[in-house]
């Protein structure tokens, strides 16, 4: 006898679906539609398992099981902000001298009068 080739797929080769990125924005609704392009921009540079994650909690909002700030805290892991490394949550201003803010004021403006 010959043996029939298996027309069943192997559970090797099959890969997991492919997570979908809701589209449920609502514009009019300035709070959940600034949280919803927040997700989308996250969703895109995600793994598989963080999309779940930010889809279970874009549906959360949407049916008000959390609020924004807890939305915001549930992906802020996921999200890449361009912070300096150090403390994160601050940063430092530069600062400069009233004296020497007029000092260098006071010459621009002598050289663009100048060059007229």
């Amino acid at each position: 006898m010959t043996e029939q080739p298996n027309n069943e797929p192997n559970s090797n080769n099959q890969s997991a679906p492919q997570i979908e990125k809701l589209l449920i924005d609502a514009p009019s609704s300035f709070q959940f539609h600034a949280a919803y392009l927040v997700y989308s921009d996250t969703f895109d540079l995600a793994n598989e398992d963080a999309k779940k994650e930010l889809n279970q909690n874009l549906e959360d909002l949407k049916e008000n099981k959390i609020d924004a700030q807890t939305f915001y805290v549930n992906i802020s892991r996921f999200r890449k902000l361009d912070q300096p490394m150090g403390r994160p949550g601050k940063f430092t201003v530069a600062t400069q001298r009233k004296k020497d803010w007029r000092m260098k004021t006071q010459r621009s403006e002598r050289i663009k009068r100048h060059k007229k």
